[in-house]
């Protein structure tokens, strides 16, 4: 049988999602504790790895097993198992074709920046502290301009494997609420620190350090030394993954003021 399951987890004490020898991962935890429910072992495939540092406030995995178990039992039993920081949200049976990662066809990031003079206590590792008052409005408007196919290698890490560094964004929009800032985009796929790089690029913007016209010209650089500083993981929030009406998976409603 082939099940899928959603997965939330704070990401700052860990070494990323990928399985690494020696070293705390979200993939080891949940491997580890689905293992412990089925009574063998399990091996997930995820809809894309997030690094260290970097929240999952709804990641997509699926895994085969010949253990026979009731989908109740796949997310309680896993969970009784799992650190405080990893939760599983819900799971599901799904078809043999399904893959949490070639199926997928869309994916949604947030970035949440608390915008303050003071630096934040309480969500010091959940957020991204910028101290300079940033303007949200030019943050928006120059963020219009990624929406679409582009060549995205200057904002690809220099380290980036995939083979093309070109991406469909479908929509991008920056917001406020008080104190807090927040970046969402969605897009058909993502490069390696590619959100990390344009909430970099656009925090310059909104702090009028740099003009809004500032996103076309790095996109038009294709070169990742033309553009701006890479922004802290800790803000970065992978919220949902999108399938084929066909696999009919289900939805969550987050509730945390954060996504």
């Amino acid at each position: 049988m082939r099940i899928a399951l959603g997965v939330e987890y704070d990401g700052t004490g860990f070494s990323g999602w990928q399985l690494q020898v020696g070293v705390r991962t979200v993939q080891g935890c949940l491997e580890e504790a689905l293992s412990q429910v089925a009574a063998q072992p399990v091996r997930v495939h995820c809809a894309g790895r997030t690094d260290a540092g970097v929240h999952g406030a709804e990641q997509v995995v699926h895994f085969d097993t010949e253990a026979e178990r009731s989908m109740r039992s796949w997310v309680y039993g896993a969970n009784a198992n799992l650190p405080k920081e990893v939760a599983v949200l819900w799971a599901t049976p799904v078809a043999e074709a399904f893959h949490a990662r070639f199926s997928a066809c869309r994916r949604s990031y947030r970035y949440v920046i608390y915008n303050r003079s003071v630096r934040p206590t309480f969500l010091a590792w959940r957020t991204t502290w910028d101290y300079r008052p940033l303007n949200e409005a030019l943050m928006h408007e120059a963020a219009q301009a990624l929406v679409g196919e582009h060549d995205f290698s200057s904002f690809r890490a220099q380290g980036c494997q995939a083979k093309s560094p070109v991406r469909a964004v479908h929509s991008v929009a920056v917001s406020r609420q008080g104190e807090l800032i927040f970046i969402d985009i969605e897009a058909n796929a993502f490069l390696h620190h590619m959100v990390r790089n344009i909430a970099g690029v656009l925090m310059a913007i909104g702090a009028g350090e740099q003009p809004v016209t500032w996103v076309s010209e790095v996109l038009q650089h294709r070169n990742r030394a033309r553009g701006g500083v890479t922004a802290p993981p800790s803000g970065l929030y992978l919220t949902s993954v999108g399938y084929p009406e066909e696999f009919d998976l289900p939805q969550i409603r987050h509730s945390s003021a954060l996504w």
